[in-house]
């Protein structure tokens, strides 16, 4: 049960933390050692329905409204389905090939590669000069979609890499962001169903375990999302570059000195 809440805190910090919450999924069990239920891909499943409660309830007065632009065909709810598209394809042709690359080093260095695509797309940040979610084109929405397809690789973060390329279209951190968490709701719907039918044929479920981890996932990422909107109205992506930066180093140290293979 305490490694439950903990990874809950863990997937609600960073689903939506740009640091990406796939590999401190595989990173805590690896460094603790902790296996188990806890280490299962059902319990994933479970952690990530959590965080999608988070987004649905964040959210629910826009998908409301952006329900009602359904019928508009440039409406921002029909831009959201287009920048959806690649990372679902990729999801279905690529996802048992990501499943068995999940090694340390490769976190390591998509951590540290998306660093420096965070510090890079900071440079030169005019506020006054950039533009709001309303602004968001089909075009760029794919572009947009495409960046999330890349967050399937652990280490790369799909809040990290979708503002980022928001930020190279020229958009305001916030609403960057904001568009991130939007797009994200449909795929992490997604996955989590698609997950979801393995779990109920899984044997010796222990409910408990998962309603825990779900519940805290939900409450923390509820609060993760409403702190990192306002936190980018006047900051920048450097403090979340420089811990991924400083975790990629403990996983290197860590294999290098043989504490954990």
């Amino acid at each position: 049960m305490f490694e439950a809440v903990i990874l809950g805190i863990v997937q609600g910090l960073t689903e939506f933390l740009p640091v990406s919450s796939s590999a401190h999924l595989i990173l805590f069990p690896w460094f603790f050692g902790w296996q188990g239920i806890v280490d299962s891909l059902a319990f994933d499943v479970a952690l990530h329905t959590g965080t999608l409660i988070a987004l649905l309830f964040y959210f629910r007065k826009d998908w409301i409204a952006l329900l009602k632009t359904s019928v508009n065909k440039e409406g921002m709810l029909w831009k959201i389905i287009v920048g959806t598209i690649p990372a679902g394809v990729a999801g279905i042709f690529l996802h048992d090939l990501i499943e068995e690359n999940r090694s340390p080093g490769i976190i390591a260095f998509t951590l540290c590669l998306v660093s420096v695509f965070m510090i890079l797309s900071e440079r030169n940040y005019d506020k006054s000069e950039r533009t709001g979610i309303e602004k968001v084109s089909f075009k760029n929405s794919m572009f947009i979609g495409m960046a999330q397809a890349f967050a399937l690789i652990p280490g790369v973060s799909r809040s990290g890499i979708t503002i980022v390329a928001g930020l190279v279209k020229g958009m305001k951190r916030e609403d960057a962001a904001r568009f991130s968490f939007l797009l994200s709701t449909p795929a992490i719907a997604g996955a989590s169903l698609l997950e979801a039918r393995k779990l109920l044929h899984a044997p010796d479920v222990q409910y408990d375990i998962f309603i825990a981890g779900t519940v805290v996932s939900a409450v923390t990422g509820y609060f993760a999302i409403k702190y990192l909107l306002r936190f980018l109205q006047r900051h920048s992506l450097a403090p979340f570059a420089y811990y991924r930066f400083f975790l990629a180093f403990v996983i290197i140290l860590s294999v290098w000195t043989g504490l954990k293979r």
